[in-house]
């Protein structure tokens, strides 16, 4: 019988594992929300909101009421029969792991034996008649009918998980106080009243055939107490017939969570009475006492206003709160990112391939000074921006010596004025500062205007379309700065160059020949 009531419970659970309805779902529980926080405990909450304290508050958490019911055995000396228990619990979480709960079980159980044994000797008064019947021994059977109230501590075993959000079961163990108020009767007489008469049953019959005789010379009903341990076994007896019994349990189970009200859980729990007289007969010279099994398919609702409470916290990843910290922080005070970078050339250190350029030295990405024209010279240092490469190698200022054909050694090659286009300069925003790359721009005139030494500057600036406030005192900036550029970097005379301000775009500063 036992190992079909567990082949029976593996194959439920293994049912229940591949269903596909038992999906898992993120938990909603959010440890900033302080509305699922009890008052009690909302200074806690509040410190933690203000980084005054490491940890929060333990949310309010939902009741769970239970009903079960399924296969109730004793295992004893009598062999048992299949019986049915069925109740009611309600539990309580006390963290993430134990829980308590409160449970009643009513249970009725039947076995048979099939074999002559010695009639008990200690108050046999129920089995009396057809012991004198039949030599002394008698066939135990017994029916026992149980109420059960017990008080279990549950540990559960899965639902801190590293590697998902949520358990989708949940695996626990559980140990307990019971209380019974049991029940055994005895079939000891006929429909007659009369001591039953086993000379007629074969007992050297297979086992089969002997329970199938059995079964019909008993007639069923119950109608005496059976023996027990008396009054001083455990509390005793009410009203002289019902036994109270103090116990211990112990068990595990499963649970299948289907949704955030409701699973469905399979159980195994097993009580000790420390009586041997469950099943109404005790084996002469055998110290072994007798045991509830109780096998049983659970349906769990989760009770309390979601809107004020989480799921009970055993069905709560603790981890999950830290993870999705990790992964997007809400509430960690992130320091700072500090990225040295010596040289000010807006290239970290660590990436800075050349960490010590001077202030305002252009550098391309990897932090490395500039050299536009490939001469060896960095353009920070290069008074000649655009070296040809047949200039070149340059002196240290950058500047080339282009050798002048045979031909031509002894002609001064001059360009009329007319001749010469030269180009705008661009600045941005309010800036009067030449840019690095306008002094490739300014490096071609300067080449044009020492070409044509005869010719003068006529350096225009504009103010603005309408004349804006501030807009002459710009303009003029950068008309000098263009100028002090090409006479300071490049060598032109400063007396070339004519200066005016114009109504125009404001960004620009345009050179023409003063023809």
């Amino acid at each position: 019988m036992a190992s079909k009531k567990y082949l029976l419970l593996a194959g439920a659970m293994s049912l229940l594992a591949a269903s596909s309805s038992f999906a898992q779902v993120t938990p909603v529980y959010d440890a900033l929300d302080s509305t699922k926080v009890p008052a009690s405990r909302q200074a806690q909450q509040n410190n933690f909101s203000n980084h005054q304290y490491d940890f929060p508050a333990k949310p309010r958490d939902m009741w769970e009421l239970g009903f079960h019911g399924g296969l109730h055995l004793i295992n004893g000396t009598i062999p048992a029969r299949p019986g049915f228990g069925g109740g009611v619990s309600l539990r309580k979480s006390l963290g993430h792991t134990f829980s308590i709960r409160g449970e009643y079980t009513g249970a009725f159980d039947k076995g048979m034996d099939y074999r002559l044994r010695p009639a008990i000797s200690n108050n046999s008064t129920a089995w009396g008649p057809t012991a004198a019947r039949n030599g002394g021994n008698i066939v135990a059977n017994y029916k026992t009918a149980s109420h059960q109230l017990s008080f279990d501590m549950i540990a559960s075993l899965s639902n801190i998980l590293f590697y998902k959000a949520q358990p989708k079961l949940n695996w626990y163990v559980f140990a307990g106080y019971s209380l019974g108020l049991i029940d055994v009767d005895v079939d000891a007489l006929d429909a007659n009243g009369a001591a039953y008469d086993f000379s007629r049953i074969n007992f050297g019959a297979p086992r089969k055939d002997i329970k199938d005789q059995l079964k019909n010379l008993f007639d069923g009903d119950y109608e005496q107490n059976a023996p027990s341990q008396g009054n001083r076994g455990n509390i005793g007896r009410k009203d002289n017939n019902q036994l109270w019994r103090h116990g211990a349990d112990f068990g595990t189970g499963v649970a299948f969570r289907v949704s955030k009200r409701f699973n469905i859980g399979i159980e195994e729990k097993y009580t000790l009475y420390f009586d041997d007289y469950l099943d109404g007969y005790s084996a002469p010279y055998s110290n072994a006492k007798d045991a509830f099994s109780y096998t049983s398919v659970r349906l769990n609702f989760n009770l309390g206003n979601s809107s004020k409470r989480v799921e009970p916290l055993w069905w709560v990843n603790p981890l999950n709160y830290a993870y999705n910290e990790l992964s997007a922080p809400r509430h960690m005070k992130l320091p700072t990112p500090v990225l040295p970078d010596a040289d000010g050339d807006g290239v970290t250190d660590q990436f800075d391939r050349e960490p010590n350029t001077p202030a305002g030295a252009p550098v391309d990405v990897h932090g490395v000074a500039k050299d536009t024209d490939g001469d060896g010279v960095p353009d920070y240092k290069d008074k000649q921006l655009v070296t040809p490469t047949y200039c070149q190698p340059v002196d240290a200022d950058g500047v080339g010596k282009c050798p002048d054909p045979e031909c031509c050694k002894n002609i001064v090659a001059t360009q009329p004025c007319a001749t010469l286009v030269l180009p705008s300069v661009s600045f941005k925003g309010s800036s009067t500062k030449v840019a690095s790359d306008n002094e490739a721009i300014l490096a071609s005139v300067a080449s044009s205007l020492k070409a044509a030494p005869s010719c003068n500057i006529l350096v225009t600036g504009h103010a603005g379309a309408k004349g804006k406030k501030g807009g002459v005192d710009l303009s003029s900036r950068r008309v000098d700065a263009v100028i002090d550029y090409l006479a300071d970097k490049q060598g032109i005379d400063r007396g070339r160059f004519i200066k005016q301000n114009t109504p125009g775009e404001s960004s620009t500063v345009d050179l023409a020949p003063a023809n």
